[in-house]
C-alpha cells in the first residue's frame, strides 16, 4: 500500500509538471492557476501559430527565455495559444497577435502590458527593470565591463554621492526607461577605467561612436532626452524586430532611405545617409529600408512607390496626423538630405499628397471612383451628400465589404443629390481626410460648410457559428448620416 500511494504521488507530480519549449513554459486553461502560484514573475504571450509577427518573435522570446534560466532567475517566459485557449485570451482581453502580458507576484487580476522591443535582451531588460532595482550598483571594473559587453547600450552614472540631487535624478530617468540597463557607480577604480574625471553619465553602445557622455543639467527630463537620442543608432534598418523601437519611441519624424542591399552603390549611399542623420540626432530619426525584401513591399506601397523606383527618400511625421513629404531632388547624397531635413525642421515643407490620373469612365458605375485629383470638385461639391470608402486593394475587410458596397452604390445611382463613391487610399491622399485603417467610411454633406464626417464605422467584434469574422447587413440611412454595421478587428492593418 505504501508503494502505492508513492507511485500515486510521483504520478501526480509528474502530471503537474508544466510542459516547456525551447526554455518556454506551455500554458493551458488547465495549468494557468499552477503557473502563477509556481512562478511568481511570468511574462506570457498569447499567440496564434499563424501569426507573422509571433513567428518572427519566437527565437527571441527563446533566446530570452534562455538566457533568465541560465542565471537561475526567479523570471520565467511562457506562451498560450490563444486560438486554442480561447477562454484565456478573452478574459486577458487578447485582440491582436501576439499579446504580451507580465504577471507580477502571482497577481493574476492586473497584468501589466509589455511595451518594450522584440529582441532577446530587450525582453531581459524590462523584466530586470520591473522585478529588481532600476539602477544596479557597480562595485568592481568587471562587474562595468560585463554589462557593458553583455547588453547593446548601458548606461552607468558616475556619483561619488549617491544622495546627490543629480544622482536621485538619474535614479527617476532609470525608472522611466524600460528596455535599457542602469547602474551607478563611486569606485574610483571604475572612474579611472572609463577615463571619468566627475560626475557624469556615460552610455556605452555597441555602435556609431561607442559612447555618448551626456552634457547639460541632470534633470530627469533631459537625462530621457539624452538617452532616447542616443540609444539608437544613426541610421536603423527597419525589421520586425526593430519596428517597436523605431514606431514606440519618443521620435515621430522618420526619414527613410529605400534602398536594395544587393545595389553596387549601397555603401557609398548608406555612408551619406548616417552623414546626414549626425545634425539631425533626437528630431528626426533615419532609417534604412531594403526595397528588395518582400515584407517591405507594403511599406513601399503606402509611399507610393516601386520597387524599380528606388532608390528613393520620403519623410513621414506620426503625430496625430501622419503627414508624408517627398524631396524635390532624387540625390541622395548628405547634402541634398541634410537641406531636405532642415526644410521640414524649419516648417517650410508641404506635404507630398499622391494621386493617380482621373479613369477616364471614373463616374460610369454605380460607385463612383474618386482619386486625388478629382476627390475635391466630388466630396465637396455643395448640391451633393457624397457618402465615400477609402479602402486598401489588399485589405480583407474591404473585399468583404465591396459587394455591400456595390448595392449601396445600386440603390443611389439615380439619385439627384447622393453620390456613392470609393477611393483607393494606397494610391490616393487628400488633405481633409487622414485614413489610419481600412475601410474608413466618411459622409460629406451637402452645403457650403466643407464638412466631414466623423468615422462612420462602429468596429464590432462579430463572429459567425463557426468563429469566423462576418460583416453583417449595411443598413444606411444617409439622410441622417446614420450606418450600422460591423467588422472583426483589423488586425495588422
Amino acid at each position: 500500500m505504501l508503494k502505492f500511494l508513492i507511485f500515486c504521488t510521483l504520478a501526480v507530480a509528474i502530471n503537474a509538471e508544466i510542459a516547456e519549449e525551447e526554455d518556454v513554459l506551455v500554458l493551458k486553461k488547465s495549468n494557468f492557476d499552477e503557473a502563477l502560484q509556481a512562478h511568481p514573475n511570468i511574462l506570457v504571450e498569447f499567440y496564434a501559430p499563424w501569426c507573422g509577427h509571433c513567428k518572427a518573435l519566437a527565437p527571441e522570446y527563446a533566446k530570452a527565455a534562455g538566457m533568465l534560466k541560465a542565471e537561475s532567475s526567479d523570471i520565467r517566459l511562457a506562451k498560450v495559444d490563444a486560438t486554442e485557449e480561447t477562454e484565456l485570451a478573452q478574459e486577458y482581453g487578447v485582440r491582436g497577435y501576439p499579446t504580451i502580458k507580465f504577471f507580477k507576484g502571482g497577481d493574476k487580476e492586473s497584468p501589466k502590458e509589455y511595451s518594450a522591443g522584440r529582441q532577446a535582451d530587450d525582453i531581459v531588460n524590462w523584466l530586470k527593470k520591473r522585478t529588481g532595482p532600476a539602477v544596479a550598483t557597480l562595485n568592481e571594473v568587471t562587474d562595468a565591463e560585463s554589462l557593458i559587453a553583455d547588453n547593446e547600450v548601458a548606461v552607468i552614472g558616475f556619483f561619488k554621492d549617491a544622495e546627490s540631487a543629480g544622482a536621485q535624478a538619474y535614479e527617476k530617468a532609470a525608472q522611466a526607461i524600460d528596455d535599457i540597463p542602469f547602474a551607478k557607480t563611486s569606485s574610483d577604480a571604475i572612474y579611472s577605467k572609463f577615463e571619468v574625471s566627475k560626475d557624469s553619465v556615460v552610455l556605452f553602445k555597441k555602435f556609431d561612436e561607442g559612447r555618448n557622455t551626456f552634457d547639460g543639467e541632470l534633470t530627469k527630463e533631459a537625462l530621457q532626452s539624452f538617452v532616447k537620442a542616443n540609444q539608437l543608432p544613426l541610421v536603423i534598418e527597419f525589421t520586425e524586430q526593430t519596428a517597436p523601437k523605431i514606431f514606440g519611441g519618443e521620435i515621430k519624424s522618420h526619414i527613410l532611405m529605400f534602398l536594395p542591399k544587393a545595389a553596387s552603390d549601397f555603401q557609398d549611399k548608406m555612408d551619406q545617409f548616417k552623414k546626414a542623420a549626425e545634425g539631425f540626432k533626437g528630431q528626426i530619426l533615419f532609417i534604412f529600408i531594403d526595397s528588395d525584401i518582400d515584407d517591405n513591399q507594403r511599406i513601399l506601397e503606402f509611399f507610393g512607390l516601386k520597387k524599380e523606383e528606388c532608390p528613393a527618400i520620403r519623410l513621414i511625421t506620426l503625430e496625430d496626423e501622419m503627414t508624408k513629404y517627398k524631396p524635390e531632388s532624387d540625390a541622395i547624397t548628405a547634402e541634398s538630405i541634410t537641406q531636405f531635413c532642415k526644410l521640414f525642421t524649419e516648417g517650410k515643407l508641404k506635404p507630398h499628397l499622391m494621386s493617380q490620373d482621373i479613369p477616364k469612365d471614373w463616374d460610369k458605375n454605380p460607385v463612383k471612383v474618386l482619386v486625388g485629383k478629382n476627390f475635391e470638385e466630388v466630396a465637396f461639391n455643395p448640391s451633393k451628400n457624397v457618402f465615400v470608402e477609402f479602402y486598401a486593394p489588399w485589405c480583407g475587410h474591404c473585399k468583404q465589404l465591396a459587394p455591400i458596397w456595390e448595392k449601396l452604390g445600386e440603390k443611389y445611382k439615380d439619385s439627384a443629390d447622393t453620390i456613392v463613391a470609393k477611393m483607393d487610399s494606397t494610391a490616393n491622399e487628400i488633405e481633409a481626410v487622414k485614413v489610419h485603417s481600412f475601410p474608413t467610411l466618411k459622409f460629406f454633406p451637402a452645403g457650403e460648410e466643407r464638412k466631414v464626417s466623423a468615422d462612420c464605422f462602429n468596429r464590432l467584434y462579430v463572429k459567425d457559428g463557426d468563429g469566423n469574422e462576418t460583416w453583417p447587413s449595411l443598413i444606411c440611412d444617409l439622410s441622417k448620416t446614420v450606418v450600422r454595421t460591423a467588422t472583426g478587428l483589423f488586425v495588422g492593418h
